[in-house]
Formats: structure tokens, C-alpha cells, sequence
């Protein structure tokens, strides 16, 4: 393989200071940044004229060409679509994990062999390492366990991290933080991003009726006889284990359990210990750093159903349809379809899979 790097620039200071490292590690760097999303609307944080151009600004003081590249169209089918589609099903999706998959290491990478360019490189904080006894590529979490990504890479194929340089994994980001600052990145003092790009004041319902321009459609909370208990205000307003913002008063908390669809019904409860569960079940999956056979018997692990849950012990194994069950050791509180399940060895990503029930 040759030596140069193609690096997802996003004008954030995390992809610049992986573009930096790459450099002083001796990579002939080409700096690329990926369009998304509309600037134009009032959506305008995501993949911004601003982060175009602090993406430039960093590849004009480290010396390095910077491009561009048109992904809208993509980036509306397989992850703006799949999120309403989700949420329309009652289900609480992860886009940024789409995101992943389809653009940063799917276009993307196909985009670098295209100009003859064997790697690719993020700043993404996770590593990877090569099994010496089996010669497979291992994804595994990033020095720094807060600021870990591991969990949204799961999607990475072996061929794709044969390929991936993640040079911001062996660091902290207040390691990352000092890097900016001694080598005079323009972008230093920039804040993170936090919120879904193209949802950046978090309003997930006020983006569903403004991108398809309909009106959500009201129904009825009941509880878990089936008794009414109020309207509410559109299914896409709520997700499992919400208790905040219901925009129903009964006199009393209540959560959240389940949301149907077919029935136009959110599910309510008053006993916050319905909420929680022992066994997930997950399909979609995707075999990242452990064979699929590795998993065929009971086998066991820690897992995280999503980002913001810490990890959990328990086993795993693959069922005969091809879906995988963990049984936790302690009950994990609103297991959400739609979300993520990623189950480790270790600091290793075995495998991942979106969440069934």
C-alpha cells in the first residue's frame, strides 16, 4: 500500500488533529470534506459553508490539498429517509451509525481507491489493531474511555479497517486539545459538535413535519390494559423510557414503556421498574473484528444498548435466525428499538446490531 491518506476533514478539531498526526507520521495527506446536508436551511450546522472552510483553512497551514465531495443525495437516501422511516415505525433510530456505513467509510473509501489512494482516516476516537494468530483487523475502544466511538463503528468491515487509520484513538482528547493549540491549527478553540447534524437543536418531531411537510398524526396514551389515558401528540415525539415533555397531565410521573404504530398508541407507565430488562434480541448485524462462528455458543461479553448506557455484563449467542440474543447479568433500563446493541470482548468490537426488542 502506498502512503497516502484521504482524511474525513469536518472542520472539527479532532479530524484536523488526525490529519496533523498523519502528517508527522510520514503520510502524504489529501484533505476531503463531505457534503451533506442543506446549508441554505435553517439546519445550517451540519457540513456548513463555515466547516468547509475551517477544513480548508487547517489544509492551507498544513500545506495539503483539500476537496469536496457531493454526497446530499446520498446522505438523504440511506439516512435522513431510514430516520423518518424509523420513527414512523415507533422506533428511536441512530443516524450517525447509518452515517458511518453508507458515507464516511462506504463512499468515502470508494471515493479514495477511485483517485488511487489506499487509506482513509477520520477522527474518530477508536483503534485498530491486527490479530497476529488470526490476521483479522480488531476495532477497539479509544485510550480515551470517555470520548470512546467505538460503538458507532460496529458497521466496519474487515476489507474497511484493513483500509481505516484512526490515529486520534491513542490519545485523550485533552491530548487532542494540546495538539491544536501547540501546532496552531486555526480550528483549536472550536467547540464540539453535539446533536445529530441535521437535527442540531435536537427536535427530532419539528424536523420530521418540517422535512416531509405532514402533520403528525394524534392518538391515544393508554396504559397496559389498553385503558385511555390521553392524546397525544404524534408517535414521533416519544421514545422508550422518556418520562419529560408529554404533554399530558395525569398527576403523577409516568414513563414511556411502548409505542405502537399500528394502534397509533404510546404505552404509559407509572412503575419505572417496567422499564427494565434482562434479555435484547438484535438483527441487522454486522461481524466486525469476531467471526460469526465465534458467537454460536453461549459466549460471554459486555454490551451497551446505547451510546449514553454504560456497559453491561452478560452472555451472547446467535440464534438460529440469524439474530443475536445478550441475557444481562442486571436489568438495563429502556431497551429501545432502533437503537444499537454492540457487544465487545474485552476492548474489542465483536459484533453489532440494530435493536428488535
Amino acid at each position: 500500500m502506498n502512503k497516502k491518506v484521504l482524511v474525513g476533514m469536518s472542520g472539527g478539531v479532532d479530524s484536523s488533529v488526525a490529519a496533523w498526526l498523519l502528517q508527522r507520521q510520514g503520510y502524504e495527506v489529501i484533505g476531503a470534506t463531505m457534503k451533506l446536508w442543506e446549508e441554505e436551511t435553517q439546519d445550517s450546522r451540519c457540513c456548513g459553508i463555515d466547516d468547509v472552510r475551517d477544513a480548508q483553512a487547517v489544509c492551507q497551514k498544513l500545506g495539503v490539498p483539500h476537496y469536496v465531495f457531493n454526497y446530499k443525495d446520498l446522505f438523504r437516501r440511506e439516512v435522513v429517509e431510514p430516520f423518518i422511516g424509523a420513527y414512523r415505525q415507533g422506533q428511536t433510530p441512530n443516524p450517525c451509525i447509518l452515517c458511518n456505513r453508507y458515507l464516511k467509510f462506504g463512499a468515502f473509501l470508494r471515493r479514495a481507491a477511485e483517485l488511487g489512494i489506499d487509506h482513509i482516516a477520520t477522527g474518530h476516537y477508536a483503534r485498530i489493531a491486527r490479530e497476529l494468530k488470526t490476521g483479522r483487523w480488531l476495532l477497539r475502544q479509544g485510550k480515551d474511555l470517555k470520548k470512546d466511538q467505538s460503538y458507532f463503528l460496529y458497521t466496519l468491515t474487515q476489507p474497511e479497517l484493513e483500509r481505516l487509520l484512526l490515529p486520534c484513538g491513542d490519545y485523550t482528547k485533552e491530548e487532542i486539545r494540546a495538539f491544536a493549540s501547540e501546532s496552531g491549527l486555526p480550528v483549536a478553540k472550536k467547540r464540539d459538535s453535539q446533536d445529530i447534524c441535521f437535527v442540531p437543536d435536537g427536535d427530532y418531531a419539528a424536523f420530521l413535519e418540517r422535512y416531509t411537510g405532514e402533520t403528525p398524526k394524534k392518538g391515544q396514551f393508554v396504559d397496559r390494559e389498553g385503558k385511555p389515558l390521553g392524546e397525544h401528540q404524534g408517535i414521533g415525539r416519544y421514545t422508550i423510557g422518556q418520562r419529560k415533555g408529554l404533554g399530558v397531565a395525569l398527576g403523577r410521573p409516568m414513563f414511556v414503556s411502548s409505542i405502537d404504530p399500528e394502534r397509533n398508541t404510546v404505552t404509559l407507565v407509572e412503575d419505572e421498574k417496567l422499564l427494565y430488562r434482562q434479555e435484547v434480541i438484535a438483527g441487522d448485524l454486522r461481524f466486525t473484528s469476531l467471526p460469526r462462528e465465534a458467537l454460536e455458543t453461549l459466549t460471554p461479553v459486555t454490551a451497551r444498548i446505547r451510546y449514553s448506557q454504560g456497559m453491561a455484563e452478560g452472555e451472547a449467542i446467535l440464534l438460529g435466525d440469524g439474530k443475536l440474543r445478550v441475557w444481562f447479568r442486571e436489568h438495563q433500563r429502556a431497551v429501545t428499538p432502533g437503537q444499537a446493541l454492540v457487544v465487545y470482548t474485552g476492548d474489542v468490537v465483536a459484533c453489532g446490531g440494530r435493536i428488535l426488542g
